[in-house]
């Protein structure tokens, strides 16, 4: 401990000198002489600090592990848009019309073509007989703006239902 008193005062003569003679012989600037002083004072009390807290905190090692550990998966930023797209299609009639039917009509339309060679704008009753009514009425291309912009938009289960039936194509 008295090493290290021995150390601030050694650091702080220096300065304190110049202090001292700034004050005797140019008194016009003990003002600026008095803040630099003050601010390397700040700055030696600033380091003790540090020190003393180093010293009393140790270091800490992290455990050895045998093996890696993988990091977590995280999802597709996809599938995050697409979670918020059927949220807000099933809150609101305008937002199903807008976003998700579209989404449901172009993921049909690929899977009526790819699968069972039917195109979906230009043979509707083929894709009404293949989809179930259900889901024709949530994917068909000719549905009008609903009046009630506000209103709800088709439920989970029914989305499921739909979803159930194109994986079934």
């Amino acid at each position: 401990m008295s090493g290290r008193i021995r150390g601030v005062l050694q650091a702080l003569a220096v300065p304190t000198a110049a202090l001292v003679v700034v004050v005797a012989f140019l008194p016009g600037r003990v003002s600026v002489a008095a803040r630099l002083y003050a601010l390397f004072v700040a700055g030696v009390l600033i380091v003790l600090a540090l020190g003393a807290l180093r010293r009393a905190l140790p270091l800490q090692v992290p455990l050895a592990t045998s093996q890696r550990t993988a990091p977590q998966a995280q999802p597709p930023a996809a599938i995050g848009r697409l979670d918020a797209e059927i949220a807000l299609g099933v809150a609101s009639a305008y937002d199903y019309h807008h976003r998700l039917r579209l989404r449901l009509h172009a993921v049909t339309s690929g899977l009526l073509a790819s699968r069972r060679r039917v195109v979906l704008d230009r043979e509707p009753a083929e894709a009404r007989r293949i989809l179930g009514e259900d889901t024709w009425n949530l994917v068909r291309d000719d549905q009008q703006l609903p009046a009630d912009r506000l209103a709800r938009g088709p439920s989970r289960a029914a989305l499921a239902d739909a979803v159930a039936t194109l994986e079934r194509i």
